[in-house]
This record gives C-alpha cells, sequence and structure tokens, in this order.
C-alpha cells in the first residue's frame, strides 16, 4: 500500500510541474510571433526579443508585453522603438541596458503608437563601452 501511495504522489507532483511549466514558457498571445533580434558576434553576440499585441480599434499602435535582452560579454545592449516625438527618434523600451554578458526581462505593458504613415519598429542597439563601435538590429512590428 506504501508503493501505490508514493506512486500516486510522484504522478501528482509530476502532473503538477509539467501544468505549471505551460503558462511560464509561453506569454506571446495567440496569432502574434515575437520579434527576435540580434547584433555582433563572438563576444560582441547581443540578442532580443519584444513580445506585443496590436491595439484594437487603433491604426498604428501596440502594446508592449514584454522585453528580454541578453548582451554580449563586452557589451550593453537596449531594445527601443521608433518614437516620432523623441528628439532623437528612439525610445528605450526597458529602464536599463543589459550589460556585459547579463540578461534581463521586463514586462512595461505601455502602448506605443505612432501616425499612420510612421512604420513601427524595434531596434536591439549594443555598443561597447569606451568606443565607437555599435552593433544593430531594426524589426518591423
Amino acid at each position: 500500500m506504501r508503493a501505490s501511495a508514493l506512486s500516486a504522489a510522484a504522478a501528482l507532483v509530476a502532473a503538477t510541474l509539467a501544468g505549471g511549466a505551460a503558462p511560464a514558457a509561453a506569454d506571446t498571445p495567440a496569432g502574434v510571433p515575437p520579434v527576435e533580434l540580434e547584433a555582433g558576434k563572438g563576444l560582441h553576440h547581443n540578442r532580443g526579443k519584444v513580445v506585443y499585441e496590436r491595439v484594437d480599434g487603433e491604426v498604428n499602435a501596440v502594446r508592449i508585453i514584454s522585453v528580454h535582452i541578453t548582451s554580449g560579454e563586452r557589451d550593453c545592449a537596449w531594445v527601443s522603438w521608433n518614437d516620432p516625438d523623441n528628439w532623437n527618434g528612439w525610445s528605450n523600451l526597458t529602464t536599463e541596458p543589459s550589460c556585459n554578458g547579463g540578461s534581463m526581462g521586463e514586462y512595461p505593458g505601455i502602448i506605443i503608437k505612432a501616425p499612420a504613415n510612421h512604420p513601427l519598429k524595434v531596434r536591439l542597439y549594443a555598443d561597447h563601452p569606451g568606443s565607437d563601435v555599435v552593433h544593430k538590429d531594426i524589426q518591423r512590428l
């Protein structure tokens, strides 16, 4: 009887782990693929991912659900969007960069929007501190 109780407990733990893993792995809304960004190579390989959804009733607006960045070992990397109201044309989607091989993720839940004739884009921008070398990847939302 102890063996069957132990088997039932093990099955319950396995089912709980399996059920709990699925929601955490998927923060992408149905039908909207995430935007994958990559720039640089080797120790300067930077990656970013932006998960978003369209805003109903808006011509050119999206809600940013999550932003994930992994920087190269010798870089600092940001993910930004082409903000038509910013003086330099770009606004960061994260509160800080990811630096020196670190990874970070934020869930801003913000809505970004622009006039209909301004295509929304996101950019992974990485630089080597102390130099003018930069890596960029720009993708349209």
